[in-house]
């Protein structure tokens, strides 16, 4: 029916408008739908990036350095090593674990990704970090470990773990990073570990470990390496220095043994570094005295110490008779010698001291 200006009624106008509003509707529908989809997708790959993917392992390997929880990053997939692992990479199979703890970790901050590269089953993820005031990199190998449902799991097919292989002479007791140990807790020889001798221990890596000696014998300020490679070997060697305290009773004892020297009276004092020979008969027991004490130092000596030769004078008085005329003389003399001597730390950390020297 038409108007009648010859047109479409209203009804027909309606009916014209309602399919294109509809075909509108569905278009707008459409474009919603294929924008959700997206988001989701994009959602899906944020949320697998940030807490499935290799990255999110290991900087959650990294985070538990942080936090210093070292219990759980042993317990992470592919960090705890055995024996085997151990001497197929070269390093010794008896490492320690003792360093293995809350106590001996340094925090690792600022850790962040810088390169993660597939190559077919194994993912390389490379971090930038610091220790301290130190920066370091690491890279690190990942290996899928099966599914949580639709998630991966990952293990670290390298363990992040190092060897520091540690050498301390002049201690049998050390730190590292706050940590005391002493080197027959730890060597497989226990209480037959021998002083000179490195021991290895197993650390986090990346980790940052700081070893001095501080007792009343030796002492040292400290020697810092960054760990900063897995499941390799990392040489450390300190030298500890002797103390103040530990000289001055060095000192003491020298100068003890020596007066202990001159109380005999003899012309040569048994086991002492001075003596004097006459060509005539003494006429009364000789007197001597020490004159001049020697200024005793220590020095490192492999995995003891020893005192380098100090001068040192003894003085003696002695009746002399000759054997031709029967005449007393009065000799007074000083004798010039050298002392030295050997420092031997038992395992009860006591110092055992053997005096030497000879005469000039």
């Amino acid at each position: 029916m038409e108007s009648a200006g010859g047109g479409p009624t209203a009804a027909e106008g309606a009916v014209v408008a309602r399919p294109r509003r509809l075909a509108r509707d569905l278009t707008i529908l459409g474009v919603i739908g294929v924008l959700l989809i997206a988001a989701l997708g994009a959602g899906t790959a944020a949320a697998y990036r940030e807490l499935y993917s290799p990255r999110a392992f290991v900087l959650h390997y990294l985070d538990l350095l942080q936090n210093r929880r070292a219990a759980e990053a042993l317990a992470v997939p592919g960090v705890a090593v055995d024996s085997t692992e151990l001497e197929a990479a070269g390093l010794p199979a008896t490492s320690s674990e003792a360093l293995l703890r809350t106590d001996a970790l340094q925090s690792i901050t600022d850790a962040r990704v810088i390169d993660e590269t597939a190559d077919g089953d194994i993912t390389r993820v490379t971090v930038e970090y610091r220790a301290g005031t130190y920066s370091g990199r690491t890279a690190f190998t990942i290996g899928q470990d099966g599914w949580t449902g639709v998630v991966p799991r990952w293990r670290f097919e390298v363990s992040p773990l190092a060897v520091v292989d540690l050498t301390v002479r002049g201690s049998m007791r050390f730190s590292v990073n706050g940590f005391e140990i002493d080197k027959r807790q730890v060597s497989v020889d226990g209480v037959d570990a021998d002083p000179s001798a490195a021991v290895p221990l197993l650390v986090f890596s990346p980790g940052l470990y700081s070893v001095s000696v501080d007792t009343a014998i030796s002492a040292t300020p400290g020697v810092a390496i960054l760990a900063d490679a897995p499941l390799t070997g990392v040489p450390i060697d300190v030298q500890a220095e002797p103390t103040e305290e530990f000289v001055s009773v060095v000192q003491q004892r020298v100068e003890d043994f020596l007066s202990s020297c001159a109380e005999q009276k003899v012309l040569q004092p048994t086991g002492c570094p001075f003596g004097f020979t006459v060509r005539n008969r003494i006429d009364d027991a000789p007197t001597w005295s020490i004159t001049e004490q020697p200024t005793v130092t220590v020095v490192p000596d492999g995995a003891g110490w020893r005192i380098p030769q100090a001068k040192a004078v003894a003085h003696i008085e002695v009746d002399v008779r000759s054997i031709f005329d029967g005449s007393v003389r009065t000799v007074e003399e000083d004798v010039p010698f050298t002392v030295d001597g050997e420092i031997t730390v038992r395992p009860d950390g006591s110092a055992s001291i053997a005096v030497g020297g000879r005469a000039n």
